[in-house]
């Protein structure tokens, strides 16, 4: 039976990417997301590119969903092989924290960590069975810098930064608890903007969403690396 991928926080760009290079190397994809009609013209796009992919939705910032959701990509896949996480709380960087009220601060936790974990939680029994991988996107401004600092303030993306350094954290945590379970765990800290998305802007800091997956596959097959930066060129 062909591997599977559940693809969290599916959209175009990077997740898309990620479908379509591992889809390419075999396996099942199953595609995660909020919206329905997103999600099936997503697996729609994918199919026209030779990829056949499943859509399953929940709101992958709500631990119960996301747990449910995993029973349901278990159920219809088989067994998960490799979760890619690139959901995020759209819509929300609590860009000042001393202004920002506490449930925007908090969303940004919802997604990243409290989904994140529920996922591996749930999916835990297959991933060690497997010998599996946890794959996560994440954004620079998660980077514990002087010069990084100063730029998310002057942005006004205070919350974001933070969260992402916690998902950074995470990363590496859960990668010393699963290695003895032989599960790979790797992140991908983007820094600059992926093309073709609404943040893309058109400029030098445009990276293309495929590069990203070529390096997501390098790094499940190699296994060693558990951080790698992307940058714009």
């Amino acid at each position: 039976m062909a591997k599977t991928i559940l693809i969290a926080g599916y959209g175009p760009g990077i997740s898309t990417a990620v479908a379509e290079k591992f889809g390419a190397e075999g396996f099942q994809i199953a595609v995660v997301g909020r919206a329905a009609e997103k999600l099936a013209a997503g697996v729609a796009a994918l199919a026209a590119k030779g990829v056949r992919a499943t859509a399953f939705t929940a709101d992958l910032g709500d631990g119960a969903a996301v747990r449910a959701v995993v029973e349901q990509v278990r159920a219809g896949l088989g067994p998960i092989s490799v979760i890619e996480w690139t959901a995020y709380t759209p819509g929300s960087v609590a860009g000042d924290l001393l202004a920002a009220s506490e449930a925007d601060i908090r969303s940004l936790f919802d997604t990243g960590i409290v989904g994140l974990l529920a996922a591996v939680t749930a999916a835990l029994p297959d991933l060690k069975a497997e010998k599996g991988a946890l794959l996560v996107t994440n954004g620079a401004a998660g980077f514990i810098e002087a010069g990084m600092d100063e730029m998310i303030v002057k942005w006004g993306m205070m919350g974001l930064g933070v969260a992402n350094a916690a998902k950074h954290k995470l990363v590496g945590l859960l990668a010393k608890k699963l290695a003895v379970d032989g599960i790979y765990v790797g992140e991908i800290m983007v820094a600059g903007t992926i093309k073709g998305t609404s943040f893309d802007r058109g400029d030098a800091m445009s990276i293309d969403s495929k590069t990203i997956a070529d390096k997501y596959w390098a790094m499940y097959t190699a296994r060693t690396d558990v951080r790698a930066t992307v940058r714009a060129m």
